[in-house]
């Protein structure tokens, strides 16, 4: 299979597996990316989500240019493709926290889909570019749109309109990387991340993602009075009242997603 796809403990690591041409992705490797985020939207036992590429060398390189069967730009960009780059670039519909364990280059798609996580911890190597306007395409799966709502306009414009690649540390400069670590701690890293959400609330958690992610085109007081059900469900759950029992007994919380 093109992607590894494995759950535990409430962790679902998404892994794609095509070291051979940088993780990028094809036909086949974006329908079943597009299988597991529904699996995973579908599965409340999930809390959290890594994404990465397999190997060294790449979180992914964006589209398989070769795998591409002729299309066109123009083709392309018709062509339904749920939730973005990889599913996720632009995906509203996923509120489990996805953090994104950037192991190599993050390029075209590649950094699309690092933009559409919420959390990203980057190897020392790892570099970040959307290098589409110098081979005559276009960041069409979320780069032009997404990039420029989460770094300053002109640094978002000297990125695209040149093509070129960004370090680890300067993207975390620009606020796009949470973490740079040496590539023999990233999984410690990210591992810590990981165990950082867990011991939140998830119900608070998924309501946190799904009001920042759907809320953001509002000023803030229409965000704030906007009543979204994973806000509803939040506080009314059992686990609210398990927070503050925890609390006052000077205890660690038992949350059970509920």
């Amino acid at each position: 299979m093109p992607v590894r796809f494995e759950i535990s403990d409430h962790v679902a690591r998404v892994t794609i597996d095509r070291p051979e041409v940088l993780n990028a992705v094809d036909a086949a490797t974006e329908a079943e990316l597009q299988r597991i985020w529904t699996q995973i939207e579908g599965d409340r036992s999930i809390r959290c989500v890594v994404l990465t590429g397999a190997g060294d060398r790449a979180f992914s390189a964006g589209a398989d240019m070769k795998g591409s069967s002729g299309k066109s730009g123009l083709d392309y960009w018709a062509a339904a493709r749920v939730g973005g780059f990889g599913g996720i670039a632009l995906r509203q519909t996923l509120d489990v926290p996805v953090v994104a364990r950037v192991n190599g280059h993050a390029l075209g798609g590649g950094f699309e889909m690092v933009l559409g996580c919420d959390i990203v911890v980057a190897a020392e190597e790892a570099t970040f570019g959307l290098p589409e306007a110098r081979v005559g395409r276009l960041p069409l799966d979320g780069g032009m749109t997404l990039l420029q709502r989460q770094v300053p306009f002109r640094q978002a414009m000297g990125v695209m309109l040149t093509g070129r690649r960004l370090s680890a540390r300067e993207a975390q400069s620009m606020g796009l990387v949470n973490e740079v670590v040496p590539r023999a701690e990233i999984d410690a890293a990210v591992d810590r991340w990981v165990a950082e959400i867990l011991a939140c609330a998830p119900l608070s958690v998924r309501a946190i993602k799904q009001v920042v992610r759907q809320t953001a085109h509002l000023s803030a007081v229409e965000a704030q009075a906007h009543r979204l059900p994973a806000l509803v469900e939040a506080l009314q759950s059992r686990d609210a009242e398990e927070g503050v029992a925890a609390f006052r007994e000077k205890r660690k919380p038992v949350w059970e997603g509920r």
